[in-house]
């Protein structure tokens, strides 16, 4: 077949074959992975809405580029990655007012009994405070499920950095268990 240009164009039923198999591809990533995304987007923005915006326009990128990924293995890590990047694109664009996160409410959808609410967020608010170059890796970790490599990859830095950070972090978070533990304990003798 020749196009309008002279040159020579594939079948309509190879193009619409490819565009299906791409079709689908995407829509698997998009169903397998789609919680994870959000649950990162929500900690690194602690706002829904922005959280879905971040995935949204991820997923937007990763269709335009989805025939750049070759191993399926990669796709979480290649998804959290653009994901990041979208995050720091939000603050190239504009400027945001500064809010104070402990005066904003996260919204949990389970129903837990109110030790564990308060644990939860004794735990949210004690990440939160920790410096990014320990939360990030810790959140990858723990939310994301990647493992010291993938996110060495992520975060485009050594494994061995990778490690270090999230021992320090996990040590941070000890410490302050420590430290609310004795400051419980002094208060009731």
């Amino acid at each position: 077949m020749i196009s309008l240009f002279g040159r020579k164009n594939a079948k309509p039923a190879a193009v619409s074959n490819s565009v299906l198999k791409k079709q689908q591809r995407y829509q698997e990533l998009v169903y397998a992975l789609h919680g994870d995304l959000f649950r990162y987007a929500f900690w690194l923005c602690h706002d829904r809405q922005v959280a879905e915006d971040l995935v949204q326009e991820t997923f937007l990128r990763a269709w335009k580029s989805l025939d750049s990924l070759k191993d399926e293995k990669a796709a979480k890590a290649w998804l959290i990655t653009i994901l990041r990047r979208e995050n720091a694109r939000r603050f190239e664009r504009k400027r945001f007012d500064l809010v104070d996160l402990d005066a904003v409410p996260t919204p949990d959808t389970r129903s837990l009994s109110l030790e564990q609410d308060m644990e939860n967020e004794w735990l949210r608010r004690h990440i939160a405070e920790l410096a990014v170059e320990y939360r990030e890796p810790l959140l990858l970790q723990v939310l994301g499920g990647f493992s010291g490599e993938e996110i060495a990859e992520i975060l485009d830095l050594n494994k061995n950095t990778v490690m270090t950070r999230l021992f320090r972090a996990r040590n941070k978070l000890k410490e302050a268990i420590d430290k609310d533990t004795t400051a419980r304990g002094q208060h009731h003798e």
